[in-house]
Formats: C-alpha cells, structure tokens, sequence
C-alpha cells in the first residue's frame, strides 16, 4: 500500500509515518485498496450493456482502462491504445464534480499521458462533469431509499439526511467550474454537492410521503490546520446533532462514485464509530457502483458526446458545453484533494 500512497499523496511533503498509518487502514479490508476491482466491475457492467444486441451501434465501443495513482496507468494504457490503432477516445472520469482534482487534473493527466507517448498519441476527450444527469440522481434516490429502511421503523421519519463529499480547500472550491457559469461565491464543487442533495432528496421525500431534514457534511481532509478546507466534518456535525436531540442519520455520500476506501473507511469505520458513541442509529447508502441507472447513464454520455447532442441535467448548473474551456477548475494553491 505504501508505493500507492505515495503516488497519491506526491508533492505533498506527507511523513512515511503517516502514510505508514493510513496503510493500515487497508488491512480492514483485505490488505488492498477496493478500488480496482470496483473499476473491473464497472466496465464489466459496461461491456455488457455496450455489446447487447440492442445496443446502438455507437456504443459497440472497447473500453479501456487507465488509472492516475496504480497500475494499470494512464499512460501505459494510451501506449496500449496507440498500438491498437485507436484513433479517437471517449474518456469517463470517476468524480462527477467540477473542482481541480475532481475534474481539471484528469485533463491535465490526459495530457501528460498523450505528451509521454508522442504525437501519433490517440486523441482523448474528457465527458463533462455529470453531477446531475437523471442516472446518477436516479442512483443515489435508490439507495438512499434501502438505506433508510435499514433504520428501525420508529426513526425513520425522524432521520436526517447527511450528504458527504470529499472536503477539498475553500480557495480550489471557489475557483471551481465552468467560468461561464455564476455559481455563487461558494464556486461550482460546492454549489453542484447541493444540487445533488436537493434533487435526490426531493425525490426521495415525494416518494416516501414525508419530508426529510437534510444537509452537506465533509469528510476525508488531508491539509494542514492553517489552511481552510470546507466543513463541517462529518464527525463534528455528528456530535452537534446529538447535542441537538437528533437520533437518527443516513448518510448519503454524493460526492463520490464507487465504495472506494475512503467511503468504507472514513464512513463505515470512523463515522460509524462516532455515531454509536453517541448514540445516533445510522446507515449508509452506497454508491452508484454498477447500479443500473449509473450504468446506462454512462451510454448515454457517451452517446450525448457523440453525436453532440444538448447535456442532459436537472439542475441550473449543468454544463452546456461538451469542451470544457481552458480555465474552468483551475488551481492557485501548492497541493490538491486526493
């Protein structure tokens, strides 16, 4: 886990103590990262909703697979693609959010990947941010639903909903998204996690009958105290609800695609773990995963970008533009989210 950690955490001047610490972490969940196989099932899901019969002749596509921190590496698979004769890629980032790391960094990895191999370098579009297409909102309504049923019946209608995401600095958040775009002084990553709990809520509310208290929490902070990342934390909040009488939480964590280790970590360990000492019952939605409406949301980006067609979303904040334009996410400080 360590030489993973370093990638990961590169540039950041983390101690190998630390990065010792976080490592074992992972022996909770068999001494690997989730991650991987979590990708593997993901295209899985893919081939198979791409080589149905009924599949759209656009979407009879191969798919390929590079990751930014372990093998199989971005830059290896370009190499790959290259040498298959691929001309032209369709590329699915797994963070549905405008921010530098959740989005402008994956450019910036394209094209440091396309640079290493050369001109002859397939060329590579990014989708665009998808925070509020219907099969990622569809996704979370779902869960959500099983999650709260989880809760034992008398609590339900008294549970909040705590919406986590990736805390990530206030300065990168509030230079995130499309400029075009007036996302408040909060900046998009912020504004489009709120969309995101609006919409699944709502929907959530109308079919449950009832109305449901909720709102963002944060999670996973990696910076130093000096500088302000978004809060609150998840397990700060925690405790000012039970000083508040709450009893009941679902924790909803939008921010994210898959149950990778820092949901099952940070979430279902350290989260949990606080919410018992306080007494708080709580339960966790998963992530979209290989959820169905996810699935089939991918098939339709890349149908969307393919033929061009208007981006599909619920909110007032999707993109209306398939390129992202040159200085949307930027950054101006030393070190990012990871």
């Amino acid at each position: 886990m360590i030489p993973f950690l370093e990638n990961v955490t590169r540039g950041r001047n983390i101690p190998r103590e630390r990065l010792a610490e976080v490592g074992e972490h992972y022996y909770l969940f068999g001494g690997v990262s989730p991650i991987n196989q979590q990708c593997r099932d993901l295209i899985a899901a893919l081939r198979t909703r791409f080589e149905a019969e009924s599949a759209e002749p656009l979407l009879r596509l191969p798919i390929y697979w590079g990751n930014r921190n372990w093998q199989p590496y971005i830059e290896d698979t370009v190499a790959r693609m290259a040498k298959d004769g691929v001309r032209r890629v369709i590329a699915l980032a797994t963070s549905a959010f405008s921010s530098y790391s959740s989005h402008r960094q994956y450019l910036e990895d394209i094209d440091r990947a396309r640079r290493a191999y050369g001109p002859e370098a397939p060329e590579i579009d990014l989708i665009r941010p998808y925070f509020d297409h219907p099969g990622f909102i569809d996704s979370f309504v779902d869960t959500t639903r099983t999650a709260l049923a989880e809760l034992p019946p008398d609590l339900r209608t008294q549970a909040r909903l705590l919406y986590s995401a990736h805390s990530i600095p206030v300065t990168m958040a509030q230079l995130s998204g499309d400029p075009a775009i007036d996302y408040g002084s909060e900046g998009a990553y912020v504004a489009q996690l709120s969309e995101v709990a609006r919409l699944v809520t709502e929907r959530l509310a109308a079919a449950q009958g009832y109305e449901l208290p909720y709102e963002l929490v944060y999670q996973s902070r990696s910076g130093p105290p000096s500088q302000p990342w978004l809060e609150p934390d998840i397990n700060d909040r925690l405790r000012e609800l039970a000083a508040e009488g709450v009893t009941a939480v679902v924790v909803v964590p939008h921010g994210f695609v898959s149950d990778h280790m820092e949901v099952k970590f940070d979430l279902d360990v350290e989260a949990s773990q606080t919410a018992r000492d306080l007494g708080i019952a709580m339960t966790r939605a998963r992530c979209p995963g290989t959820h169905p409406a996810f699935v089939a949301m991918v098939g339709e980006l890349v149908a969307e970008r393919t033929r061009g067609d208007p981006p599909a979303g619920l909110s007032r904040h999707t993109s209306r533009v398939h390129v992202c334009p040159p200085d949307c996410c930027r950054k101006n400080q030393p070190q990012a989210a990871t």
